[in-house]
């Protein structure tokens, strides 16, 4: 009954929020669920000054029920077919993540940006968007405020991407499905981007879902990228926590390390022992995967209502510029990569 009391109200405005912006999501699959889910959360906070009685729920939904949905996500993910299928664009995937990392760290450094922001600016271009970010924010101790910024800065290089990559890939000659489909999996960042972009090329080509089944392939592939990555800043993490821990205190690594990436892990691997093993339709974990979107929704409504939307414009302009180069980067290291390898 304590938690109920405590948390039980502002759970229950996230929640209310996410619902809408679930639908919204499904309405409008090139802005998607989370992108609205944090825009009325911030319009919100605008006007909604005492917020006291729900803060310790909103807190909760932001922090603890964003990793539940990271963790769900993992039961989206049969590694075998992902390692099989992705297999030819896992060069290309490989090259534009290490891209969009350098691009992001070296211009942190000379626009002297902070740290946290430049993480998941750089973490969300390169592999999938806002779960990406999910991910990483907790590992890094990010705040909801600089999580905030970086979903904006994705969001707005998400829905460029939609609009102009099919007319850049008709202007390019890519043909059929599969050059293209692996441009999108590699070159867009969100899920629900990367879904707009290829259905507009299907569309515009008359080729059904197939350009759509490869991109989606690729994309999940990627995602695959959130297990080293968040493990890799956790123990730098760690490591300067150690480090700065002068006074000999008793480092509490559960705090630290993120448990919750392991039962993501963990998650696919029942998803990929389930499927390849006893033979359980693939269907039977997509009521998981979509709690997983809701949960992600509810926990961008939340990082909203924590928000200070005018400071954000304010401080814009660095990660924006920094998105910009990241996207471009991607894209032309997709291209690149595919031209060598003779895909396109």
């Amino acid at each position: 009954m304590g938690f109920v009391k405590e948390k039980g109200a502002g759970i229950l405005v996230c929640l209310g929020i996410g619902v809408v912006c679930f639908f919204l999501g499904k309405a409008f699959p090139i802005i998607g669920g989370p992108v609205f889910a944090i825009i009325i959360g911030m319009v919100l906070a605008l006007i909604w000054k005492n917020k006291e009685k729900v803060q310790a729920g909103i807190t909760f939904t932001s922090k603890k029920i964003l990793q539940w949905a990271v963790i769900l996500l993992g039961f989206g993910l049969n590694l075998s077919v992902l390692l099989q299928t992705g297999a030819q664009s896992l060069p290309i995937i490989l090259a534009t993540i290490a891209t969009s990392l350098v691009i992001a760290f070296v211009l942190c450094k000379v626009m002297k940006m902070p740290g946290k922001i430049a993480c998941l600016v750089g973490v969300g271009s390169s592999i999938c968007g806002g779960s990406a970010i999910a991910a990483t924010a907790p590992v890094i101790d990010a705040d909801d405020e600089e999580v905030a910024q970086a979903i904006s800065v994705i969001f707005l290089f998400n829905v460029l991407a939609a609009i102009i990559f099919p007319y850049l890939g008709t202007l390019l000659g890519f043909v059929g499905s599969e050059g293209f489909g692996i441009f999108a999996g590699t070159a867009v960042n969100d899920t629900s981007s990367v879904t707009a972009t290829a259905s507009t090329w299907d569309s515009m080509h008359g080729l059904g879902t197939a350009t759509l089944n490869k991109a989606v392939t690729v994309k999940l592939t990627r995602t695959l990228a959130i297990i080293p990555i968040t493990l890799v800043l956790a123990f730098r993490r760690m490591r300067r926590e150690k480090q700065e821990n002068r006074e000999g205190r008793k480092l509490e690594w559960k705090k630290i390390f993120p448990v919750f990436i392991l039962y993501f892990v963990l998650a696919s691997v029942i998803t990929t022992v389930a499927v390849n093993g006893f033979a359980v339709s693939v269907a039977v974990f997509d009521p998981l995967k979509e709690l997983s979107k809701f949960l992600i929704i509810m926990a961008m409504a939340a990082i909203g209502l924590n928000t200070d939307v005018v400071k954000l414009i304010k401080q814009g302009g660095k990660p924006i510029l920094m998105g910009f180069c990241c996207w471009a980067g991607i894209t032309g290291v997709s291209l690149l990569m595919q031209y060598v390898m003779g895909i396109w």
